[in-house]
């Protein structure tokens, strides 16, 4: 019987290789980089740091506590913490467990109250009761590294800083800024493509959009004005509609995290028509679709 013949088909043809993208000059990433501060400067006018004080030793304290928690969580504790210590010298006589008891709802609350009893010992009796407004006497305070210093110094001093916490950090590698996964390392690099001047609002301003779109599971994507400006755009959800759903807070129709918003803050109301205006972007980025 004869064989029946069997007719190969022919191997699919192979797809044409992408042409690789030319690696982007140290000049291009400085001005795309920069490019970004200005789109992000639009979108969050009013960026600015989201715990509540109202001196130097408060945001010293609230920053402190603001470690692997949120910010609102800080300051819904704040108040009462404050308002029993309300210096350096009262912190410094507290009870540890009547001060655990307080923080107890930040989390770590044991190692907390020891860092903030032992730096208001040193601001007692080594700074006259008052937050030095220098990096190199912030960093010898007990609990305080380059990150809650640059906070202060930016903040309370008006001395230019950058903080890399986790949303700068993982912002900074996304946007193709650094490869650097040390702080301290990413603080230099990003510190090197940007004016001194602009360093505390840049942190602000990227932070904000950490927390709001660029999250560190799924990110909005397709609800992001700067998409154009990200070499890690599609790492998350692309879809303007879905994407539009993972917003958070003002973008997402949620009040942000503070509670006591200082005088000049644009409020509610401003906070309501930068949403509204950042959802006609993300419909125009639809439809250019």
């Amino acid at each position: 019987m004869a064989e029946s013949k069997v007719r190969k088909a022919a191997p699919p043809k192979a797809k044409p290789a992408a042409k690789p993208r030319k690696p982007e000059t140290r000049l291009a990433m400085v001005r795309r980089a920069r490019r970004i501060n200005r789109e992000l400067a639009e979108l969050y006018p009013y960026a600015h740091p989201e715990l509540d004080f109202e001196n130097p030793f408060q945001l010293l304290v609230a920053t402190v506590l603001s470690a692997q928690t949120t910010d609102l969580r800080v300051n819904q504790t704040t108040p009462a913490l404050f308002a029993k210590y309300p210096t350096p010298e009262d912190m410094a006589a507290a009870n540890p467990e009547e001060l655990e008891e307080i923080i107890r709802p930040t989390g770590f609350f044991r190692n907390k109250a020891k860092s903030l009893i032992g730096l208001s010992i040193a601001l007692r009796d080594e700074f006259g009761g008052e937050v030095p407004g220098r990096l190199a006497d912030l960093v010898t305070l007990p609990g305080v590294g380059r990150k809650t210093a640059n906070v202060v110094l930016g903040n309370a001093f008006g001395v230019p800083g950058i903080t890399v916490d986790t949303h700068f950090g993982r912002l900074a590698r996304r946007f193709g800024w650094t490869t650097e996964e040390d702080p301290v390392k990413v603080e230099a690099v990003v510190g090197e493509i940007f004016p001194k001047s602009e360093w505390t609002m840049l942190s602000h301003r990227v932070v904000f959009h950490g927390r709001r779109i660029c999250h560190s599971q799924r990110p909005a994507c397709g609800a992001c004005p700067i998409a154009p400006l990200c070499p890690s755009y599609g790492e998350g959800e692309t879809d303007p509609e879905k994407a539009g759903k993972l917003l958070k807070y003002e973008l997402g129709g949620q009040p942000g995290q503070r509670l006591k918003p200082p005088g000049n803050f644009p409020g509610e109301a401003a906070a309501r028509a930068d949403a509204a205006a950042h959802q006609g972007k993300v419909a125009d980025m639809a439809v250019g679709q």
